[in-house]
This record gives C-alpha cells, sequence and structure tokens, in this order.
C-alpha cells in the first residue's frame, strides 16, 4: 500500500466532483463549482474509478459502491456512516432510527452533525436521513441536491420493479 494522496475533479452530470485518496483509499469527494483541471490535479486509477462509478450512479447504472473507503472522523461519526452505507437505496431513514442503529437513540442531533462532517457524500449516502416526517432536511450541498438524488433513487427504483 502506498501513502500516496491524489486528488482531480471530474465532470458528472449532477457537477463538478472532487475526488481525493490517500493510499489505497478514497478519502473524500466534494462537490465543486467548476470542474476545472489543473497543474495540481493528480489523478490515480483509485479517483478514475470512484469517478466512473459515481457517473453510473448519477445515470442510473449503479446502486451501491464498491471503493475502498477510509472517512476521517470520530468513532461515533464513523458508526453513523457505517449505519448510513446500511441504508437501501431509493430508501430512507430518519435522523432518529439511524441513531438508533447507531446505538445512541437520543443522538439525533450528533448524527445530524455527522451527516454534515461526512467526506463522502453519495458513496456514504447521507442524503437518504430525512426529518421524522419524512421532510428533507439539511444537506451539506442544499436541499435542491438532495432532493435530486433521492428523486434519482426513487426512479431508479420505480424503473427496476416495473422491468420484470
Amino acid at each position: 500500500m502506498s501513502d500516496h494522496a491524489c486528488s482531480a475533479c471530474y465532470e458528472t452530470p449532477f457537477g463538478g466532483v472532487l475526488i481525493a485518496s490517500e493510499g489505497d483509499f478514497i478519502t473524500r469527494i466534494a462537490f465543486v463549482a467548476q470542474p476545472v483541471r489543473t497543474q495540481a490535479d493528480a489523478p490515480s486509477e483509485l479517483t478514475d474509478e470512484a469517478a466512473k462509478q459515481m457517473r453510473e450512479y448519477f445515470s442510473g447504472e449503479r446502486k451501491g459502491f464498491d471503493l475502498p473507503l477510509n472517512p476521517q472522523g470520530t468513532a461515533f461519526q464513523r458508526r453513523v456512516w457505517d449505519c448510513l452505507i446500511k441504508i437501501p437505496y431509493g430508501q430512507t431513514r430518519s435522523y432518529k432510527e439511524v441513531a438508533a442503529d447507531a446505538g445512541n437513540p437520543n443522538a439525533c442531533r450528533a448524527v445530524g452533525m455527522a451527516n454534515n462532517r461526512n467526506p463522502l457524500p453519495i458513496v456514504i449516502p447521507c442524503h437518504r436521513v430525512v426529518g421524522a416526517d419524512g421532510a428533507l432536511t439539511g444537506y451539506a450541498f442544499g436541499l435542491q441536491m438532495k432532493r435530486r438524488l433521492l428523486e434519482l433513487e426513487q426512479s431508479g427504483t420505480e424503473s427496476r420493479s416495473g422491468d420484470s
């Protein structure tokens, strides 16, 4: 395993994303206003693969990701992120449900903060967490993006279930 850090900007159907890796793990994904390639870009096979899988997800061809991840956070944040990865494509969970799954049913606010600090959005699907009444609540990249992601997944589950 190498300790080499790489990052590059990629264009996707949902806008530009910056994907960073360290060694053999994806460590950060962020939406960016302008995905401009610069001399500082250092893409790798791993960041290219992550970008490919994200484009497949955004086009409705992929429901899950097969990438080595190493998000940095507290023990509680990592437990929350582990719970988020288990939320099935096209489904949502409330902050309270995620808090209970993470071992502390009273930690709804802490779940919200863990979502806000999620360094791997989309791949760790914090967009699938909603208010207790199903209402869309905070998302680091805005509620419009959260709505688009949930609509993408809903249309993906409907078309797939209607195909058989």
